[in-house]
């Protein structure tokens, strides 16, 4: 890819990634004002500062990481600690880069961290399980399964969501993938399937996570190819459905559910290929007796 087609969609993906992974959190900065922080420096009149500081700060944690990828540096708790150090940094200093001291409960979840006393042993065992198995696990499953363990474990006091989702595309980018954003719009599917994880059902939870990274991955794959086949480039869901027997309106339930390849521009339309189209009903008609 050229140089300057890399760059723009690493800052589309910088600004992307900060806006969801923090208004998941609660940041109320829009996509738009989440730009402006960035580039700019400035406030935005009628946000708080602490939600300033969250989109500077993720910067920052993004950054790191890919000077980490870049020098080839192995993850350690050192790592997290300090990646966790930079998403508080002037929000709550006193907990910055430190494992939490106190007991909590997630509201909403079906799962009660564990005690705090156990964070350090569980911490040195989760970076031991990571090495064990970072080159010989499926990158899909693995950096699911970080994203998982550190939010059941949730060392820190606040920011987990936000390390975990930062550790779990450090991983993807050192092995070659773009990050996957998760994102603001599937923010109830995302701690539905969690908490459906926490029952023993994963599949679902890491349907979820794969259909991040897949989504990114489109977006790559499209600029790669910019004189690609008719059939592989993004359409809206209203030119999709000349294509088929189905409306717009179901083809939007069908990207939803991820019953077929599709992205979301902008945090707003969904987009699919004709390609995509032609292999959900290739497999449908395929499933009837």
């Amino acid at each position: 890819m050229k140089p300057s087609i890399v760059s723009k969609l690493e800052e589309e993906f910088l600004i992307a990634w900060t806006y969801n992974s923090n208004a998941i959190e609660g940041n109320t900065l829009s996509l738009q004002e989440t730009e402006i922080v960035l580039n700019t420096g400035v406030t935005i009149g009628g946000k708080t500062i602490n939600e300033y500081f969250e989109a500077i700060n993720h910067k920052k944690g993004i950054d790191y990481i890919r000077s980490l990828v870049t020098k080839n540096e192995n993850v350690t708790e050192k790592t997290i600690k300090r990646l966790h150090s930079l998403i508080l940094k002037s929000i709550d200093d006193t907990e910055a880069g430190k494992y939490r001291r106190q007991n909590i409960r997630i509201l909403g979840a079906n799962h009660i961290p564990p005690q705090s006393l156990k964070i350090p042993r569980l911490m040195r065992e989760f970076i031991e399980w990571f090495h064990q198995n970072e080159y010989s696990a499926d990158i899909s499953e693995f950096v699911s399964e970080i994203h998982y363990k550190l939010v059941m474990i949730h060392p820190f006091i606040d920011g987990n969501g936000r390390v975990a989702r930062l550790l779990m595309n450090l991983l993807l980018i050192k092995h070659g993938y773009p990050p996957a954003i998760i994102l603001k719009v599937d923010k109830k599917r995302y701690y539905g399937v969690l908490n459906k994880a926490n029952l023993g059902k994963k599949e679902p939870y890491e349907n979820f996570i794969g259909r991040s990274i897949e989504r990114s991955l489109i977006i790559y794959l499209n600029s790669i190819e910019p004189d690609q086949a008719e059939e592989k480039m993004f359409i809206t869901l209203k030119e999709a459905a000349k294509y088929c027997d189905y409306s717009a309106e179901y083809l939007s339930l069908l990207a939803r559910m991820g019953r077929i390849a599709a992205v979301k521009m902008n945090n707003k339309y969904w987009m699919t290929t004709r390609e995509a189209i032609e292999e959900y009903l290739d497999t449908k008609y395929a499933a009837r007796p």
